[in-house]
């Protein structure tokens, strides 16, 4: 008789065992799949938790890729594009990091969260993780497109309601968009492993559209990996899908921004080699949007220009506005125009012509209101004060769309935390 109780008593603790392990499996598209580790080439470098984490993120990781063919990117001399707050301590100290690492951040809930598909949110150009998408005042008016700006963002939004988030942080600010593609998938692949899922949702905002789009569209380097087949929606957030022209079509206003010599301090290109501030005539091939004396400092910036010249015209009243659009010496500027850029390696044309798998269905945000604090707004015709609606809705080459929007009251710097924004993203994701 005890012989019978003792087997009796293993089976019942084998079988509460077995029950345990497979209600801890995460659960995909209606089937349990257990998690596992990433591939080889990705390395855990470092793992920021509790206590050693700011803006609401639960988890900071770095990673590695060590896959040949990542480098180092330029950065501005001055520092203007350099790793900075906290980052710099989640990137082991290195304000210019190797292109091949990148930061995976985990909002709470991650691990718990309802909603099954867990989301990667993409940050934009010369932006962070943390401003992007958790603390959009952390730098100020400038940062989030407002005079008064929040202190929470899409992250606490969509992980109060469910959602698994995730966001990915990139090395370089400005950096190549087909070897951060190539770091969207990765994180992918952690996110994956993490959780057992075959799929995640993309969100992508601003030139974090470029990268989502160019992973999915199997648009990478020719040592980089193809699609893996592992996104279920996409959702473009004031993306430059139809590419954008502002800064030739703006181009003495915008360079007041970048100059030294002006006063500039922005981590933007230039569309020109010389300028004459306060009397001075300089050059900076460092900031040029086109490689230029060494430099190449923009490639992300460069990837997204397309002409709309045809469509809404070039700022006349712009000083130098003829020689900065097409190229020249002008009275005050230099430049090669913007057809050389684009033909230097914009992504626009090859995005369109890749195209989006139609297994991935497309949503494409726009914003409607062109009054971003501290720039020359984009006043041609239709924009979020960078990026034209025409531009942020461009559907070529995107064969299953879910749904198109425009957020009339955010301009592009306001759609990663305007209530109305979040509140569609949501809807999309769910």
């Amino acid at each position: 008789m005890r012989d019978g109780r003792g087997r009796a008593g293993r089976w019942r603790l084998l079988t509460a065992l077995v029950t345990a392990v497979v209600a801890a499996l995460p659960v995909t598209g209606g089937t349990a799949s257990a998690a596992g580790q990433p591939p080889s080439y990705l390395a855990l470098e470092a793992s920021y938790g509790s206590g050693s984490v700011t803006n609401g993120w639960e988890r900071v990781e770095r990673y590695l890729d060590s896959t040949s063919g990542f480098r180092t990117e330029g950065y501005p001399a001055d520092g203007r594009g350099d790793q900075d707050g906290q980052r710099v301590t989640y990137f082991g100290g290195v304000t210019r990091p190797y292109s091949g690492r990148f930061l995976l951040y985990s909002a709470p809930g991650w691990d718990t969260g309802a909603d099954t598909t867990p989301v990667l949110l993409v940050h934009g150009a010369n932006d962070t993780a943390d401003r992007a998408w958790a603390d959009p005042g952390e730098s100020g008016g400038y940062g989030c497109g407002a005079l008064s700006c929040p202190s929470t963002g899409l992250m606490q939004y969509l992980s109060s309601r469910g959602h698994r988030v995730f966001a990915v942080g990139f090395a370089h600010k400005q950096g190549d968009n087909l070897m951060q593609a190539q770091v969207v998938g990765d994180a992918i692949a952690v996110i994956k492993a993490k959780l057992g899922v075959d799929k995640v949702d993309l969100v992508g905002w601003s030139k974090g559209e470029m990268s989502a789009r160019a992973y999915v569209s199997s648009l990478k380097p020719s040592w980089g990996r193809a699609y893996a087949g592992d996104v279920r929606r996409l959702i473009t957030v004031g993306g430059p899908n139809g590419g954008y022209d502002y800064p030739y079509a703006h181009g003495w206003a915008h360079d007041f921004s970048v100059w030294p010599e002006c006063g500039g301090q922005i981590n933007a290109p230039s569309p020109h080699s010389r300028m004459t501030c306060y009397g001075l005539y300089t050059a900076h091939p460092e900031f040029s949007m086109t490689p230029s004396g060494g430099y190449d400092n923009y490639p992300g910036q460069r990837q997204m220009l397309a002409r709309w010249d045809d469509t809404y015209g070039v700022d006349g009243a712009a000083q130098d506005w003829y020689t900065t659009y097409y190229g020249g010496q002008g009275f005050y500027t230099a430049g090669s125009g913007i057809q050389a850029a684009i033909d230097a390696g914009s992504l626009i044309e090859p995005l369109h012509r890749a195209g989006v798998p139609a297994s991935v269905t497309t949503y494409l945000l726009a914003g409607g209101s062109p009054d971003v604090v501290g720039i020359f707004n984009e006043n041609r015709g239709p924009s979020d004060g960078v990026v034209f609606v025409a531009s942020a809705l461009d559907t070529t080459g995107i064969p299953t769309v879910g749904g198109k929007a425009t957020v009339a009251a955010a301009n592009h710097l306001e759609l990663g935390w305007n209530s109305s924004a979040a509140a569609q993203i949501a809807t999309w994701l769910s």
